[in-house]
């Protein structure tokens, strides 16, 4: 199972048991925010519009509703209460049974006009008195402070209601369609003691969407840029992967993980680490869709639970695969087996690691096939972050004790470059080179050992074979 560092599919509400928090009403933004956000707090969710802002507090207002003490919903001048409730009604958290009494939605936008800002702290100080609310969402704060004629008048009004709110039990959220630069300069930031923002940006056809803290006072948090997505079920928050803490102090597992390949295990003095990470390299049609099959497919023989995550193929081709290298697998053995299949089209590297996490927590999963890196690469937009996250990645495979065969589509000169094979060597245990050679006007593949941390591997090319049972080591070199 993962372990308490480990989250990246995991998280949970491990917050300082000295503060109180509120859920987000979704559990890896909780993780993030090391266990909700902190009760009787003044939160601002910034971001420009579309980004997600509103969905962001009604998610956490219905997740936080109950009989004990309402929660209050303001909107201003941005959108009509009536609008803001019928977009509200496509979400699956709406519970229309708690509307009016567990959660009141009410619209400050006429008071606003009329009277100015100061109509605000006049009707927080009446629902304070009346409803005793525990939450109050402020929607859109930020069109409270297009309306002030003065710097002093923002901050004299701020004094005022930042003072009655820290004198009550309440946690507030102002929503606003802030600016990066405007947390520098507008003085409703300094008053606020949690500052998360959502953004979007654009990536080839499609959108990012991702959201990080700023700031959360009182508390630790995951920093840097986490992807989400919103859905009918509200957002679906994919946490960044970092490598775990003990990573550098796990105890390695010293029994040995056999390859379910012929002819290779003697190559590696009786098969991989268990819990080793082994890079597989080589051009189109070298074997090594192939050899990560019957890699799994070996662990199925030997009762294990295993995952194979792909981004060419479908299940029913992959699973028609195993079936078929597998000579005919139980109906238990194909229980074990889990099928991740992701289109290359619309990818995102961040969702495709959550997934595996929670599969992985699903239960027991001994070894993983990722086919093949290069697509993962494109779903990480950038170099640097795909071998950040592949490096955390490995890690907590090792951590968990899990042996991982990774793929990568080369071509022949890149194998021979030593500034490729450095960027790859550190990230994985084992590095095996899967080439197709012409020899006496044939052509025909061959397989070399470049790399086996605490193996005395045999280094020499050897030529290899695939037929319908898989990829076999041949015997004499190539």
């Amino acid at each position: 199972m993962i372990n308490e560092t480990a989250r990246a599919g995991e998280p949970v509400s491990k917050g300082d048991s000295a503060i109180k928090r509120l859920t987000t009403g979704n559990r890896e933004l909780d993780y993030i925010l090391d266990g909700g956000i902190p009760e009787n707090s003044i939160n601002i969710i910034m971001g420009e519009p579309g980004s997600g802002k509103t969905a962001f507090a009604e998610e956490l207002v219905f997740a936080n509703a109950d009989d004990r003490r309402p929660i209050l919903y303001l909107t201003t001048l941005s959108e009509p209460v009536d609008k803001v409730i019928k977009y509200l009604q496509q979400f699956r958290f709406f519970d229309v049974e708690k509307m009016g009494s567990a959660v009141q939605y009410e619209g400050l936008g006429a008071e606003l006009a009329e009277k100015g800002i100061g109509a605000l702290f006049v009707r927080l100080k009446e629902a304070i008195k009346t409803m005793s609310p525990k939450i109050i969402v402020i929607d859109s704060f930020k069109a409270i402070h297009d309306l002030v004629t003065s710097t002093q008048e923002m901050r004299l009004m701020l004094h005022e209601v930042a003072g009655l709110l820290a004198a009550y039990d309440t946690t507030v959220f102002l929503i606003g369609e802030y600016r990066h630069e405007d947390i520098a300069t507008f003085p409703e930031f300094a008053v606020a003691d949690g500052i998360i923002e959502l953004a979007r940006n654009a990536l080839g056809t499609r959108d990012e969407r991702y959201l990080r803290v700023f700031k959360l006072r009182g508390s630790s948090y995951q920093q840097g840029f986490h992807t989400f997505d919103i859905s009918p079920a509200g957002l679906q928050v994919y946490p960044r992967l970092v490598s775990p803490i003990e990573a550098a102090s796990y105890k390695r597992d010293e029994s040995r993980t056999p390859s379910g390949v012929p002819g290779l295990d003697p190559m590696l003095a009786g098969g991989f680490w268990a819990g080793s990470a082994t890079l597989l390299a080589g051009p189109t049609g070298a074997g090594k869709t192939t050899m990560g099959i019957q890699f799994i497919v070996e662990g199925l023989r030997r009762g294990e639970r295993c995952l194979l995550i792909n981004f060419q193929e479908n299940p029913t081709q992959l699973a028609h695969q195993v079936q078929q290298i597998g000579g005919g697998l139980d109906s238990d053995a194909r229980e074990r087996l889990e099928l991740l299949y992701y289109s290359a089209v619309e990818l995102s590297i961040d969702k495709i690691v959550v997934s595996i996490f929670q599969a992985l927590r699903r239960g027991g999963v001994r070894r993983v096939v990722i086919d093949a890196l290069g697509d993962l690469a494109v779903a990480a937009s950038d170099a640097t972050r795909m071998q950040d996250y592949l490096y955390a990645l490995v890690q907590h495979f090792a951590v968990m004790g899990v042996s991982s065969m990774l793929t990568l589509e080369t071509d022949p000169p890149v194998l021979a470059s030593s500034e490729h094979h450095g960027r790859l060597s550190h990230m994985t245990d084992n590095i095996i080179f899967l080439e197709l050679h012409e020899q006496d006007g044939m052509i025909g593949r061959r397989l070399r050992i470049a790399k086996a941390r605490g193996i005395a591997h045999d280094l020499q090319w050897r030529a290899i074979q695939i037929d319908a049972e898989g990829l076999r080591v041949a015997k004499g070199r190539r």
